[in-house]
C-alpha cells in the first residue's frame, strides 16, 4: 500500500468516526455544529502533512511552495467555511424546506463550487511557476482524493430533500 492510500486510509477512518454520524436514518443523530467544527480542523491539519509526504519537494521547492500553498489554503478555506455554514443551514431547516430556501441553499452552494474551482484555476499558474508540471499535478490530485474523501463523508452527512409528497405538511 502507498504512503498516501495509508494516510488516506487513517483519514478515512478518522473522518468515518461515531463523531461524524449522520442523518443516515431517522435514528441517526444528525453532525453537529461541533462535530463539523472538529472535522474541519482536523482536515486542515491533516491536509497539509498528507501534501508535505507525497510531494516530496526540494528544499528549494519547499522554501517556494509553502507560502505559496498557506495562500491557496486560507482562499480555499475561507470557501470551505462558507459551504460548511450552507450544510449546517440545510441541516437545521431540512424538515421544513421551502422550495424558495431549497434553491437559495441550492445557488448558494454552486457559487461556492464556482469560486473553489476560480481559486484552483488562479493558483495553477503560480505552482507551475516554483514546480515541475508533474508536481503540480500531483498535488492536484491529492488535492482532489482528499477531497473526494470529504466530499462522501459530507454525502453520507446530509440526508436528502424529501420528495414533495413525503414533505410534512403545514
Amino acid at each position: 500500500m502507498t504512503t498516501i492510500r495509508r494516510v488516506l486510509a487513517a483519514a478515512l477512518i478518522l473522518w468515518l468516526s461515531p463523531a461524524a454520524e449522520t442523518a443516515a436514518g431517522p435514528n441517526v443523530p444528525l453532525m453537529t455544529q461541533a462535530d463539523s467544527e472538529t472535522l474541519l480542523s482536523t482536515i486542515r491539519a491533516n491536509r497539509r502533512a498528507l501534501i508535505a509526504v507525497n510531494l516530496a519537494l526540494t528544499q528549494d521547492e519547499a522554501e517556494k511552495f509553502w507560502p505559496l500553498y498557506d495562500r491557496y489554503q486560507v482562499e480555499m478555506a475561507t470557501i470551505g467555511d462558507r459551504v460548511a455554514a450552507l450544510v449546517q443551514d440545510y441541516i437545521a431547516n431540512f424538515r421544513d424546506l421551502s422550495n424558495e430556501k431549497a434553491l437559495q441553499l441550492t445557488g448558494d452552494y454552486l457559487t461556492a463550487e464556482s469560486d473553489r474551482l476560480q481559486v484552483r484555476r488562479t493558483y495553477l499558474s503560480e505552482f507551475a511557476k516554483i514546480l515541475p508540471g508533474r508536481t503540480v499535478a500531483r498535488f492536484y490530485q491529492i488535492e482532489n482524493k482528499m477531497d473526494a474523501v470529504l466530499r462522501y463523508d459530507l454525502a453520507r452527512t446530509i440526508p436528502v430533500v424529501e420528495s414533495a409528497s413525503a414533505a410534512p405538511k403545514k
